[in-house]
Protein backbone atom coordinates (compact mmCIF):
# COMPACT_ATOMS: atom_id res chain seq x y z
CA UNK A 1 0.00 0.00 0.00
CA UNK A 2 2.75 2.23 0.62
CA UNK A 3 4.15 1.28 -2.74
CA UNK A 4 1.44 2.66 -4.66
CA UNK A 5 0.96 5.56 -2.66
CA UNK A 6 4.74 6.42 -3.19
CA UNK A 7 3.87 5.80 -6.61
CA UNK A 8 0.95 7.88 -7.13
CA UNK A 9 2.84 10.51 -5.91
CA UNK A 10 5.41 10.23 -8.75
CA UNK A 11 3.00 10.04 -11.07
CA UNK A 12 1.82 13.76 -9.35
CA UNK A 13 5.11 15.18 -9.54
CA UNK A 14 6.38 13.91 -13.36
CA UNK A 15 2.86 15.24 -14.58
CA UNK A 16 3.23 18.35 -13.14
CA UNK A 17 6.83 18.70 -14.47
CA UNK A 18 5.84 18.27 -17.72
CA UNK A 19 3.12 20.28 -17.66
CA UNK A 20 5.19 23.23 -16.41
CA UNK A 21 7.54 22.19 -19.29
CA UNK A 22 5.04 22.17 -22.16
CA UNK A 23 3.34 25.79 -21.00
CA UNK A 24 7.25 27.18 -20.97
CA UNK A 25 7.45 25.92 -24.50
CA UNK A 26 3.99 27.50 -25.64
CA UNK A 27 5.08 30.50 -24.39
CA UNK A 28 7.97 30.60 -26.60
CA UNK A 29 6.22 30.78 -29.65
CA UNK A 30 4.42 33.73 -29.58
CA UNK A 31 7.46 35.44 -28.17
CA UNK A 32 9.46 37.56 -30.89
CA UNK A 33 12.83 37.50 -28.40
CA UNK A 34 14.24 34.25 -29.79
CA UNK A 35 16.84 36.82 -31.76
CA UNK A 36 17.61 40.40 -30.77
CA UNK A 37 20.49 43.05 -31.58
CA UNK A 38 20.83 46.40 -30.68
CA UNK A 39 22.46 49.37 -32.88
CA UNK A 40 23.65 52.37 -32.34
CA UNK A 41 23.46 55.82 -34.65
CA UNK A 42 24.66 59.17 -34.71
CA UNK A 43 21.91 60.71 -32.64
CA UNK A 44 20.98 59.24 -29.33
CA UNK A 45 18.34 56.85 -30.47
CA UNK A 46 19.09 53.18 -30.50
CA UNK A 47 17.30 50.53 -32.62
CA UNK A 48 16.40 46.83 -31.60
CA UNK A 49 16.15 44.51 -33.86
CA UNK A 50 14.45 41.03 -32.75
CA UNK A 51 12.85 38.21 -34.48
CA UNK A 52 11.18 34.47 -33.93
CA UNK A 53 9.92 32.18 -36.03
CA UNK A 54 7.36 34.24 -37.65
CA UNK A 55 8.41 37.94 -38.04
CA UNK A 56 10.94 40.45 -37.44
CA UNK A 57 10.76 43.43 -35.50
CA UNK A 58 12.23 46.95 -34.32
CA UNK A 59 11.89 49.46 -31.58
CA UNK A 60 13.42 52.31 -30.43
CA UNK A 61 14.38 54.79 -27.73
CA UNK A 62 11.23 56.62 -27.70
CA UNK A 63 9.04 53.45 -27.50
CA UNK A 64 8.05 52.89 -31.23
CA UNK A 65 7.95 49.32 -32.35
CA UNK A 66 6.85 47.82 -35.54
CA UNK A 67 6.87 43.93 -36.56
CA UNK A 68 6.28 42.65 -40.03
CA UNK A 69 5.60 39.19 -40.92
CA UNK A 70 8.15 37.35 -43.20
CA UNK A 71 7.03 38.12 -46.63
CA UNK A 72 6.84 34.51 -48.54
CA UNK A 73 6.64 31.21 -46.82
CA UNK A 74 8.33 29.95 -50.18
CA UNK A 75 11.13 31.82 -49.99
CA UNK A 76 12.34 30.95 -46.37
CA UNK A 77 14.99 29.05 -45.96
CA UNK A 78 14.47 25.07 -44.69
CA UNK A 79 16.50 25.86 -41.50
CA UNK A 80 13.26 28.39 -40.35
CA UNK A 81 10.61 25.82 -42.11
CA UNK A 82 12.35 22.80 -39.91
CA UNK A 83 12.35 24.43 -36.67
CA UNK A 84 8.59 25.65 -37.22
CA UNK A 85 7.31 22.11 -37.67
CA UNK A 86 9.39 20.55 -34.84
CA UNK A 87 7.88 23.71 -32.38
CA UNK A 88 4.56 22.89 -33.54
CA UNK A 89 5.01 19.22 -32.89
CA UNK A 90 6.53 19.74 -29.27
CA UNK A 91 3.13 21.61 -28.88
CA UNK A 92 0.92 18.89 -30.06
CA UNK A 93 2.81 16.45 -28.73
CA UNK A 94 2.94 17.76 -25.57
CA UNK A 95 -0.97 18.29 -25.14
CA UNK A 96 -1.66 14.83 -26.48
CA UNK A 97 0.65 13.50 -23.31
CA UNK A 98 -0.82 15.58 -20.63
CA UNK A 99 -4.16 13.53 -21.90
CA UNK A 100 -3.44 10.23 -21.71
CA UNK A 101 -1.41 10.68 -18.37
CA UNK A 102 -4.27 12.31 -16.84
CA UNK A 103 -6.18 9.34 -17.96
CA UNK A 104 -4.12 7.02 -16.87
CA UNK A 105 -2.98 8.22 -13.32
CA UNK A 106 -3.75 6.38 -10.07
CA UNK A 107 -5.59 9.11 -8.61
CA UNK A 108 -7.38 10.24 -11.34
CA UNK A 109 -8.96 6.83 -11.81
CA UNK A 110 -10.98 7.33 -14.83
CA UNK A 111 -9.72 4.39 -16.76
CA UNK A 112 -10.16 0.50 -15.80
CA UNK A 113 -7.84 -1.83 -14.52
CA UNK A 114 -4.46 -0.78 -12.76
CA UNK A 115 -2.39 -2.37 -15.99
CA UNK A 116 -4.80 -0.46 -18.48
CA UNK A 117 -4.04 2.63 -16.51
CA UNK A 118 -0.23 1.89 -15.90
CA UNK A 119 -0.54 1.21 -19.93
CA UNK A 120 -1.97 4.97 -20.71
CA UNK A 121 0.45 6.60 -18.26
CA UNK A 122 3.53 4.32 -20.10
CA UNK A 123 1.86 6.10 -23.66
CA UNK A 124 1.64 9.93 -22.15
CA UNK A 125 5.31 9.50 -20.96
CA UNK A 126 6.27 8.30 -24.13
CA UNK A 127 4.55 11.30 -26.01
CA UNK A 128 6.03 13.28 -23.15
CA UNK A 129 9.62 12.38 -24.21
CA UNK A 130 8.87 12.87 -27.99
CA UNK A 131 8.11 16.75 -26.97
CA UNK A 132 10.71 17.27 -25.19
CA UNK A 133 13.05 16.18 -27.89
CA UNK A 134 11.22 17.88 -30.17
CA UNK A 135 11.64 21.33 -28.28
CA UNK A 136 15.21 20.84 -27.63
CA UNK A 137 15.95 19.87 -31.43
CA UNK A 138 14.05 23.09 -32.12
CA UNK A 139 16.13 25.74 -29.41
CA UNK A 140 19.34 24.20 -29.85
CA UNK A 141 19.70 24.04 -33.87
CA UNK A 142 18.11 28.11 -33.32
CA UNK A 143 21.32 28.72 -31.26
CA UNK A 144 23.26 27.26 -33.26
CA UNK A 145 22.67 28.88 -36.13
CA UNK A 146 23.07 32.30 -34.64
CA UNK A 147 26.05 31.49 -32.60
CA UNK A 148 27.41 30.23 -35.69
CA UNK A 149 26.43 33.59 -37.82
CA UNK A 150 27.77 35.93 -34.90
CA UNK A 151 31.41 34.07 -35.10
CA UNK A 152 31.37 34.02 -38.14
CA UNK A 153 33.96 37.02 -39.58
CA UNK A 154 32.88 36.59 -43.48
CA UNK A 155 28.94 37.10 -42.53
CA UNK A 156 28.48 40.85 -44.04
CA UNK A 157 24.72 41.14 -42.61
CA UNK A 158 23.15 41.55 -39.63
CA UNK A 159 24.31 39.66 -36.68
CA UNK A 160 22.03 38.46 -33.52
CA UNK A 161 22.15 37.83 -30.48
CA UNK A 162 20.41 34.94 -28.75
CA UNK A 163 16.86 35.80 -26.86
CA UNK A 164 15.38 35.13 -23.91
CA UNK A 165 12.63 32.38 -25.41
CA UNK A 166 15.51 30.13 -26.23
CA UNK A 167 16.54 29.70 -23.10
CA UNK A 168 12.76 29.57 -21.89
CA UNK A 169 12.66 26.73 -24.20
CA UNK A 170 15.50 24.68 -22.90
CA UNK A 171 14.09 24.82 -19.50
CA UNK A 172 10.58 24.07 -20.59
CA UNK A 173 12.18 21.07 -22.77
CA UNK A 174 14.84 20.00 -19.90
CA UNK A 175 10.84 19.15 -17.83
CA UNK A 176 9.65 18.09 -20.32
CA UNK A 177 12.58 15.33 -21.05
CA UNK A 178 12.60 14.38 -17.12
CA UNK A 179 9.21 14.18 -16.61
CA UNK A 180 8.59 12.41 -19.02
CA UNK A 181 11.35 9.68 -18.50
CA UNK A 182 10.50 9.20 -14.73
CA UNK A 183 6.93 8.76 -16.09
CA UNK A 184 8.33 6.08 -18.84
CA UNK A 185 10.44 4.53 -15.83
CA UNK A 186 8.04 4.26 -13.38
CA UNK A 187 4.87 2.95 -15.94
CA UNK A 188 6.97 1.09 -17.59
CA UNK A 189 7.59 -1.27 -14.81
CA UNK A 190 3.94 -1.93 -13.92
CA UNK A 191 2.52 -1.98 -17.58
CA UNK A 192 4.51 -3.98 -19.37
CA UNK A 193 4.63 -7.62 -18.58
CA UNK A 194 8.15 -9.01 -17.49
CA UNK A 195 9.81 -12.34 -19.36
CA UNK A 196 10.60 -13.82 -16.23
CA UNK A 197 6.68 -14.00 -15.36
CA UNK A 198 5.73 -15.72 -18.34
CA UNK A 199 8.53 -17.95 -18.60
CA UNK A 200 7.18 -21.60 -18.39
CA UNK A 201 8.78 -23.62 -15.71
CA UNK A 202 10.01 -27.11 -17.20
CA UNK A 203 9.82 -29.87 -14.92
CA UNK A 204 13.03 -31.43 -13.23
CA UNK A 205 14.17 -34.08 -15.67
CA UNK A 206 14.59 -37.21 -13.64
CA UNK A 207 16.26 -40.93 -14.74
CA UNK A 208 14.50 -43.80 -14.90
CA UNK A 209 15.78 -47.95 -14.60
CA UNK A 210 14.65 -47.86 -18.60
CA UNK A 211 16.47 -44.80 -19.92
CA UNK A 212 19.44 -44.70 -17.65
CA UNK A 213 22.27 -47.01 -16.74
CA UNK A 214 21.68 -47.88 -12.48
CA UNK A 215 23.86 -46.38 -10.06
CA UNK A 216 25.62 -47.81 -7.69
CA UNK A 217 27.05 -46.47 -4.53
CA UNK A 218 31.17 -47.53 -4.31
CA UNK A 219 31.87 -49.93 -1.33
CA UNK A 220 32.95 -47.90 1.61
CA UNK A 221 34.39 -48.73 4.87
CA UNK A 222 32.38 -45.77 6.63
CA UNK A 223 28.90 -46.14 8.19
CA UNK A 224 27.65 -43.09 7.27
CA UNK A 225 24.48 -43.45 4.69
CA UNK A 226 25.47 -40.66 2.04
CA UNK A 227 21.43 -41.00 0.71
CA UNK A 228 18.91 -43.71 -0.56
CA UNK A 229 20.18 -45.13 -4.32
CA UNK A 230 18.09 -43.33 -6.44
CA UNK A 231 17.56 -46.03 -9.01
CA UNK A 232 16.20 -49.97 -8.37
CA UNK A 233 18.14 -52.95 -9.34
CA UNK A 234 16.24 -55.31 -11.33
CA UNK A 235 14.66 -58.47 -9.53
CA UNK A 236 17.17 -61.02 -11.38
CA UNK A 237 20.43 -58.55 -10.17
CA UNK A 238 18.65 -58.73 -6.07
CA UNK A 239 17.87 -62.56 -6.24
CA UNK A 240 21.72 -62.89 -7.12
CA UNK A 241 23.14 -61.15 -4.88
CA UNK A 242 20.64 -62.96 -1.77
CA UNK A 243 21.98 -66.33 -3.06
CA UNK A 244 25.31 -65.47 -3.41
CA UNK A 245 25.24 -64.13 0.66
CA UNK A 246 23.21 -67.76 1.64
CA UNK A 247 25.79 -70.15 -0.01
CA UNK A 248 28.77 -68.30 1.56
CA UNK A 249 30.43 -70.33 4.34
CA UNK A 250 32.75 -69.70 6.56
CA UNK A 251 34.98 -72.49 8.39
CA UNK A 252 36.25 -72.41 12.21
CA UNK A 253 40.15 -71.81 10.86
CA UNK A 254 38.76 -68.86 8.89
CA UNK A 255 39.00 -67.07 12.47
CA UNK A 256 41.96 -68.82 13.86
Amino acid sequence: MKYKTMLMYAEIGCFVSCLCGWILVCSTLPTEYWTFSEVGSIVMTTSNYYSNLWRDCISDTTGVSDCKDYPSMLALPAFLHACRALAVCAVITGFFGGVLTLIGMKCTKIGGSEIANARLTLAGGITYLASGICGMITYSWWANRVITEFLDPNFRAQKYELGAAVFVGWGGSVLLLSGGTVLTYLSGKEGLPHSSSNRSRRPVPYATAQTQKTYMLPLTSSRITLGPQLFYEGRKSQQSRVATETTATFSRDDFV
